[in-house]
């Protein structure tokens, strides 16, 4: 079908497609469109599809010709063949002919570039690349020709069926429950149902539900939260955790889980999914960040989700109609995406345009697929009972504890924290997630972030799924005790033999750790071992942390308490042992025993990657400090 004949196809057909589209509940479309979170996925596909079109490469003598690139990015995405479908979304829902010819060149470009002879598709443009990732091209392919097919020609439609029996021959042969991390072995249970109900291929859909009955098996015994997320994927660690990784599991794996039960009506999934929905609800923060300062990839960890995944929305969203806290979750999730939006493209984290940090276009191109699915599958009714739901954390609970991956959360008055003593890394991946006793998280119900953990050394173990630090300042944001010694750093965080304890009674909650200061190989200074103890006291109206080591002044060790706050907020220093940071709706106040000092910084404040936080780093050179902090 050529450009014209393409545009008469839509504007004859895109009407009625619309109203099969928009009236899957069996409301009115009117009525259903005034949703909010239905209005919200809308508005943010148009934004960031409008974004994404304006990216392509339209001319012809371009090498490039047909892929979608960010000039200052400047980084061809190996999975930017995954838009074809939002492309044809927007094409029916905007009846715009300039999305359904982008998603062809893009589908040509794809071909062209990135696709073998096997039926895989490579992650990245290059000979030798990860192949796991067909699973997502696959399921982004069969969904453009099962809701939008129509607008294709016929020959062309063809032609993109017999590529997807391609791609789903290579899923059928190499992937088992092992394949890669379990993202990739869940993910597959519904590429393969799909691809078997759309190509009449028995087999595929036979191996989805083998692979998906098999997968309830890497649900943890005690928290009921998905295993996988690194190896070994069978053994425990010494303090018998396994490995977990929240920013995978709801952005990618529960989700698929999610709609491979409901494409095939599998209730035993479809049971056990819901119960993992709950389970990883526990650590959604009121405003609907995720707070994966713990997990096994959380070099990948942005406030909203996991950079290079889907969204959590195919999860929350498409179960609403079972639990009313999903069709919360997934309506603050989105207003958060919605927030991170700037100059129509998804931005990494919470102050990266404050900071002026580079965009990554993969934020964008994976969550606008995940939004043009549930919009696609149809949003089950909002419950009436909406509006006085109350998700977990949004509850003063005092503290719960994850023996499965040494963690505790803590709910006291509008405080909300997490600390960890979580001793799983990933793979042979050192020195990522905080471990320790790390306070990972601090966060109040009006000032938002207050402490966040960041990589323990920021190093780019999937170099091209990451982006660069150059600042040659840059800090990790958690709060810690550290010592550099001979070009290696030794923190407390790192250090996977710590102990942990969680008291709770009487209104406060007190987390005890001691610990010893090793680098990322577990190795301590080699001027000697240098112990040292912590204490996080939540009350409702203060937090008091105290730090402690034996290290003395002498050998360099400091107290490092960065303190988040983006570049617009205003900071004082009251006197040396005392600042205050002006937020939207609060004050914080930072108030210690001795002297706080600052680290030098590029610009107003520190930044890290992960998980797109800027801080003013404060720091004490005393071998004990205490610091209150309270909001007003």
């Amino acid at each position: 079908m050529n450009n014209a004949s393409r545009r008469h196809f839509i504007k004859q057909s895109a009407a009625g497609l619309l109203g099969a589209l928009y009236t899957t509940q069996g409301l009115p479309l009117p009525a259903f469109a005034q949703h909010e979170l239905q209005s919200l996925c809308q508005e943010l596909v148009r934004t960031w599809g409008q974004r994404l079109l304006s990216l392509q490469i339209t001319d012809k003598n371009d090498p490039n010709y047909g892929t979608l690139i960010y000039p200052p990015e400047n980084i061809i995405h190996g999975r930017m063949g995954d838009c074809i479908y939002p492309f044809l979304h927007l094409a029916t829902t905007t009846q715009d002919h300039r999305y359904a010819d982008a998603a062809v060149l893009l589908y040509r470009w794809m071909e062209r570039t990135v696709s073998q002879e096997d039926g895989s598709w490579l992650n990245e443009p290059e000979k030798g690349a990860w192949k796991g990732t067909t699973v997502f091209s696959a399921i982004a392919l069969a969904e453009a020709l099962k809701h939008h097919g129509a607008l294709l020609d016929t020959s062309l439609k063809q032609e993109m069926t017999a590529r997807l029996k391609k791609s789903g021959d290579f899923i059928y042969n190499n992937f088992t429950i092992d394949y890669g991390n379990i993202n990739y072995p869940v993910t597959a249970t519904y590429c393969l149902s799909l691809l078997g109900e759309l190509l009449d291929e028995k087999r595929f859909s036979e191996k989805g539900r083998l692979l998906a009955r098999k997968a309830l098996s890497f649900i943890t015994p005690k928290d009921k939260l998905l295993s996988g997320e690194g190896g070994p994927y069978y053994s425990k660690s010494p303090k018998g955790c396994l490995s977990v990784d929240l920013g995978y599991n709801v952005e990618e794996s529960l989700p698929s889980l999610v709609l491979y039960a409901k494409l095939t009506n599998d209730d035993v999934v479809l049971q056990a999914v819901q119960e993992l929905l709950s389970a990883h609800l526990a650590f959604m923060l009121p405003d609907g960040g995720w707070d994966n300062s713990w997990g096994t990839r959380n070099y990948k960890w942005t406030y909203w989700g996991s950079r290079t995944s889907d969204g959590c929305q195919p999860a929350y969203a498409l179960m609403a109609d079972s639990v009313p806290e999903f069709y919360k979750a997934a309506v603050l999730n989105t207003q958060l995406l919605q927030s991170c939006t700037h100059d129509g493209l998804l931005h990494g984290g919470l102050h990266y345009s404050s900071h002026n940090a580079p965009v990554s276009l993969h934020h964008t191109f994976c969550h606008i697929k995940a939004l043009a699915t549930i919009l696609d599958h149809g949003i089950p009714t909002p419950p009436r009972t909406f509006a006085k739901v109350t998700l977990p954390r949004e509850q003063a609970y005092g503290s719960k504890y994850f023996a499965d991956i040494q963690t505790g959360l803590i709910a006291v008055g509008k405080f909300r924290g997490t600390v960890t003593a979580y001793d799983r890394d990933y793979k042979d991946f050192k020195g990522g997630h905080a471990s320790g006793g790390a306070l990972s998280m601090l966060w109040h119900e009006k000032a938002g972030i207050i402490l966040a953990a960041s990589m323990n050394e920021y190093q780019l173990y999937e170099a091209g799924n990451m982006q660069p630090d150059t600042d040659p300042l840059s800090v990790c944001l958690t709060p810690r005790i550290e010592l550099k010694e001979e070009g290696k750093t030794f923190m407390n965080i790192q250090d996977f033999a710590a102990r942990m304890a969680i008291d709770d009674k009487e209104g406060e909650v007190v987390v005890q750790t001691s610990a010893s200061l090793v680098d990322k190989d577990q190795q301590s200074p080699a001027s000697g071992e240098i112990t040292c103890t912590t204490s996080w006291r939540f009350s409702k109206d203060r937090i008091t942390l105290r730090f402690k080591h034996n290290g003395g002044e002498q050998l360099g060790v400091r107290i490092m308490i960065p303190f988040i706050s983006p570049a617009t907020e205003e900071f004082r220093i009251i006197k040396p042992e005392m600042a205050e940071i002006s937020k939207t709706d609060a004050q914080v106040r930072l108030k210690a025993d001795k002297p706080l000092n600052v680290l030098p910084m590029t610009g107003k404040r520190v930044f890290n990657y992960v998980p797109g936080l800027e801080a003013i780093p404060f720091y004490s050179t005393a071998g004990d400090l205490e610091v209150v902090i309270t909001v007003s």
